[in-house]
């Protein structure tokens, strides 16, 4: 729903995808040059020198797994996931998809094996908390990390570039070139006694400021735009009408899962939101005249800690008390950075790595992006703003800790 507050913001994931495939396609190129291979790397990575031809094989393979890596998403992507029963993802029907009947005669004509794109496409950490039962090699490894890298993914470098430049902000840009180009396969520096050569896409030490502008642009992405609370409570509107649509939960068999799109929810919205006997037509209707919840109030990082995160809970079981349940809601975001660490190729001297963290402390500095909203009917917005203002001491009384 970003495209309610950023207007120009109405790309479509297909159009990510084949973003993710040409910087997948460049990372290949670039950390497979053979003037960056080192001895090290082509001990443990045997298959960079094979013969050509099983060479262009897994690029192509890297290519599809990048091309489908989103066939799994929902309509309205993320939102929706709440749908699936438990243990069920947006990977784990992307898994489905490369696999299914509906692409075999693809991957035939591409003479590619599905197990080979889907693995790549998904990654060891995903398949493993899916308990596909299967595992990636060393080389799997470096080629899934192309796409679904938590650093260096074609997947993030994409989406924070191209949901910048539609929706017309600066916060997601970084010289993606400059990081494309220094990107090399490389040791990870040894940790205490351990010695290993487990190889890890990392960075030439000229791209580390690079690197570091992803980091921040992911972080300024999330806290400034994709938390944005009139587009989080746009949001929390359409999820309301697709829990009303799908009572049972959205179907996840391949054939059923393929014939919904966004367009049929699009659809379903408008005809909802004039018709009240239709499922969700309240929440419609507030989509259709963007006559969205509005904010009440938010919570601070102080008050967070200070409540030991239960501030949310208290404003809007406060809330609820005053107006009913019916014309307040809570909405909570929360997206961290995680350990932030990778190997850096010291001073041209690739038998030389050293961990990103220990020569740029502020890699790790950056808070987590959240964000925990009060959200109110349009009608009483301003007097609630007022009253949980005036109000908020009395809330909180008995549960601050050190909150001033």
């Amino acid at each position: 729903m970003s495209s309610y507050v950023y207007p120009g913001a109405t790309h479509s994931r297909f159009e990510h995808s084949l973003g993710v495939m040409e910087l997948a396609t460049r990372i290949f190129d670039s950390i497979f040059d053979s003037a960056k291979l080192t001895d090290m790397v082509k001990q443990i990575l045997p298959e960079i020198l094979n013969d050509g031809e099983l060479r262009y094989y897994w690029r192509t393979v890297v290519r599809m797994a990048a091309l489908t890596h989103d066939l799994g998403h929902l309509p309205f992507s993320h939102g929706a996931e709440v749908l699936l029963p438990q243990g069920m993802t947006h990977e784990k029907l992307s898994w489905d998809i490369i696999h299914s009947d509906e692409m075999s005669p693809l991957w035939d004509g591409l003479h590619i094996k599905p197990e080979h794109i889907a693995k790549i496409a998904l990654g060891q950490k995903e398949i493993q908390e899916l308990k596909l039962g299967v595992t990636l090699s060393t080389w799997e490894n470096i080629l899934a990390e192309i796409i679904v890298g938590n650093m260096f993914g074609a997947d993030r470098m994409d989406y924070l570039l191209r949901d910048s430049l539609h929706a017309g902000v600066a916060y997601g840009r970084f010289d993606h070139e400059r990081l494309v180009s220094t990107l090399r396969i490389l040791s990870k520096p040894p940790e205490g006694e351990d010695q290993g050569v487990e190889p890890a896409i990392g960075v030439e030490r000229g791209g580390l400021h690079a690197a570091a502008g992803l980091i921040w642009a992911r972080y300024s992405m999330f806290s400034q735009v994709y938390f944005h609370h009139t587009r989080r409570s746009y949001d929390m509107h359409l999820i309301e009408v697709m829990k009303a649509l799908f009572e049972e939960g959205f179907p996840t068999e391949v054939d059923k899962f393929l014939e919904l799109t966004d367009n049929d929810i699009i659809v379903y919205l408008r005809k909802a939101a004039y018709d009240a006997s239709l499922a969700g037509h309240e929440d419609a209707k507030c989509i259709e005249r963007r006559e969205h919840f509005r904010r009440a109030c938010w919570v601070t990082s102080e008050e967070r800690k200070a409540t030991v995160g239960k501030a949310l809970d208290l404003l809007y079981d406060a809330g609820v008390k005053k107006w009913g349940a019916q014309k307040i809601r809570k909405c909570k975001a929360h997206k961290g950075t995680g350990t932030i660490d990778f190997p850096v190729m010291q001073d041209d001297d690739e038998s030389r790595t050293a961990s990103a963290l220990a020569m740029l402390p502020l890699l790790n500095n950056f808070p987590p992006a959240e964000a925990e909203f009060i959200f109110v009917e349009p009608k009483i917005a301003p007097q609630a703003e007022q009253w949980f203002r005036e109000n908020r001491p009395n809330i909180f009384d008995g549960h601050l800790l050190h909150v001033i």
